[in-house]
């Protein structure tokens, strides 16, 4: 709860700011430092006002248990690690974390997983700013980079509902077409 309130209130005052106000939602943005990685999509930063919880928007990596999730965790270790950022806040889940597009060096964070073929693009939360996701997962896929090179990848939304026992979906010949198709439309 109390992070809950801090995210709320760290909002507002963005709201409160004249400048902030003026600029379109897409460039409201956070700084802050990663304090620790908690898998290959979430990490903890520590802003001016305190610690939140970051859950990168629009990627799902594969768990902990699951093929590719130690590589994914690894790969986000080495790149945000006791590093500067910029968050921009999409939305808050359900466990209170800031889901986000995060920036490193002024590179897009989430873009960077997919395209290293560390993460899913997370068909159901993608937004329509989102649509590039798809293009570099199928890349990613197409060159077989990263969780693409392992035999039969399980999609992580698929292993977290089965508890890793299946069916799995064999998305090996899906399109990018086909993945913006299969989103949750709003």
């Amino acid at each position: 709860m109390a992070r809950v309130l801090l995210v709320l209130l760290v909002l507002g005052l963005l709201w409160l700011l004249p400048s902030a106000r003026a600029l379109p939602a897409e460039q409201a943005v956070l700084a802050g430092r990663v304090t620790r990685v908690i898998d290959g999509d979430t990490f903890d930063v520590l802003l001016s006002t305190g610690r939140i919880r970051v859950r990168l928007q629009g990627v799902d990596a594969p768990e902990h248990d699951q093929p590719g999730g130690s590589e994914s965790s690894l790969w986000l270790q080495q790149r945000v690690l006791n590093r500067e950022l910029l968050i921009e806040p999409v939305a808050q889940d359900r466990y209170e974390r800031m889901v986000a597009i995060v920036y490193v060096d002024d590179a897009n964070l989430n873009r960077q997983l997919l395209s290293s073929g560390h993460a899913w693009a997370f068909r159901r939360y993608l937004r329509a700013a989102d649509r590039t996701f798809c293009d570099l997962e199928y890349a990613a896929r197409r060159a077989q980079a990263g969780l693409w090179g392992l035999a039969g990848p399980r999609a992580p939304w698929e292993f977290r509902a089965s508890r890793g026992q299946g069916p799995f979906t064999d998305f090996s010949r899906q399109s990018a077409a086909d993945c913006w198709r299969l989103r949750r439309k709003p």
